[in-house]
């Protein structure tokens, strides 16, 4: 749900201002505005899984979330809607980061892959099926009242999650402890959490306000980031040093092997990702004249095999090590560089089903690089700061997703003028430049360790 509601408001928008007359500002500030929050919260709500329960916090935030997407849904007017998103990115953020945090509580060694090998596969169904399930409530409810159904669904599906979880997730985890009781041994860093919360928003705002066309002084907060974040720094390495306990523990990035190298290629991967998706979109429906439903059905493929390979890839992981990801990136340049070439020399009517086998292609590399590529940079990571490391790691690929979406959007819109098959074919081009930096990193691991290897535990309790 978390990850469905970033891409099924899209198709949502038109409906959107012809139910609330709402103005382009505020539709873009619909869906950024989740985004933005979302990608806020999310190592706040690591460590506080770590520190309270994950039990405790998942049920927290999925009722949290559940109870914003209600009041989306019944929102009067864009001024309360726009609240209501962000307030549910806020949940999203919160609960996010306790799925990679469970895992990590709950499997171990090959198991543990393939766990992350189907969390994988639903973040790929989720990514790419959010404009198809969005064409089909808006073809079910109409284009006045359709848009409040995309929020309306997550009810159903939220209280079912629910209890499922009140039965599933263990009171208990592998080490005996009891997931509400965690704040009597940790306290959450506040000015860390602050610090922290300025630097990413000093990233994320102004790439938001610019998406909506937007410019100026955001542009100066963008600018003073780094003093953030050296502040940062120094902040949580005097915590360190006092003996407390800082919001994110520095040395994840320097003492535990792989971690560093696999959030970097992991937001390098989302930047050249998750704009795939938009220019797709606008390509086939502003280029093409599909209708939503049929610019989300054809990009199916790639959401078929991503999901399909994520699964796999999870039982694969092990085995092979960085390969995997590094043969995942491979097959994900072949297939958009194929996509490029053909929407170039193929007849529009027939590009749809032209591109179908290229997509195809790109989503089983996209299933081999996500989830490996998680369970890769988490597996030496000790369980009592799984939550933070979760959603350090899912921070920067929402930074990805934010700086790539804006970089491959205003390369499709500023090339669009010599055609919509040449905007497409350039823009892809650029998200395949992020692959190749993607790769590099891949590679430098893949040396660095080695290939099919056994995982380093580290010293002490997990």
């Amino acid at each position: 749900m978390s990850l469905l509601d970033v891409s099924i408001v899209n198709v949502a928008l038109p409906s959107v201002q012809n139910g609330l007359g709402a103005s382009a500002g505020s539709v873009q500030w619909i869906v950024s505005g989740y985004a933005l929050t979302f990608g806020l919260s999310l190592v706040a709500g690591g460590r506080l899984g770590d520190v309270l329960g994950r039990r405790v916090m998942f049920l927290i935030s999925l009722t949290a979330f559940v109870v914003t997407s209600a009041l989306a849904g019944a929102a009067p007017n864009e001024t309360l809607l726009i609240g209501a998103r962000l307030l549910q990115g806020l949940a999203a953020g919160l609960l996010t980061p306790q799925n990679s945090g469970l895992i990590q509580d709950l499997f171990r060694g090959a198991e543990r892959g393939r766990a992350f090998g189907l969390l994988g596969a639903t973040i790929g169904i989720s990514t790419a099926t959010g404009p198809i399930l969005g064409g089909l409530i808006l073809a079910a409810f109409g284009d006045e009242t359709g848009w409040r159904w995309v929020f309306y669904v997550n009810v159903p599906v939220g209280v079912l999650a629910f209890v499922l979880a009140l039965r599933w997730l263990p009171k208990r985890d592998r080490d005996g402890l009891d997931g509400g009781g965690r704040g009597l041994r940790g306290r959450i860093d506040y000015v860390g959490a602050v610090l922290l919360g300025v630097a990413v928003l000093g990233v994320l705002l102004p790439i938001v306000e610019s998406e909506s066309g937007s410019t100026g002084p955001l542009w100066l907060i963008a600018a003073l980031t780094p003093v953030f974040g050296l502040v940062f720094v120094w902040w949580e390495r005097r915590v360190v040093a006092r003996g407390g306990t800082p919001l994110l523990d520095l040395r994840l990035f320097t003492e535990v092997s792989g971690y560093s190298s696999g959030l970097l290629l992991g937001s390098v991967y989302f930047c050249g990702f998750a704009g795939i998706f938009l220019v797709m979109s606008l390509f086939l429906q502003k280029g093409l004249h599909y209708t939503p439903l049929q610019s989300g059905l054809t990009v199916t493929p790639f959401a078929v095999g991503s999901s399909i390979m994520a699964a796999v890839a999870g039982r694969l992981v092990s085995r092979l090590g960085r390969a995997l990801t590094v043969a995942g990136l491979s097959l994900i340049m072949i297939g958009l560089a194929v996509v490029a070439v053909v929407v170039l020399l193929v007849p529009q009517d027939v590009i749809g089903g032209a591109i179908a086998i290229p997509l195809l292609l790109a989503g089983i590399g996209g299933g081999a690089v996500i989830s490996p590529n998680t369970t890769l940079t988490l597996e030496c990571v000790p369980n009592s700061i799984a939550g933070v490391a979760g959603g350090a790691l899912q921070t920067g690929q929402r930074i990805g997703t934010a700086i790539g979406t804006a970089v491959l959007a205003t390369v499709f819109y500023a090339t669009a003028a010599g055609g919509f098959p040449a905007a497409l074919s350039t823009t892809l081009g650029c998200a395949i430049g992020f692959m190749l930096v993607a790769i590099a990193i891949a590679v430098y691991e893949l040396r660095r360790v080695g290939a099919g290897r056994t995982p380093v535990r580290p010293a002490g309790r997990d």
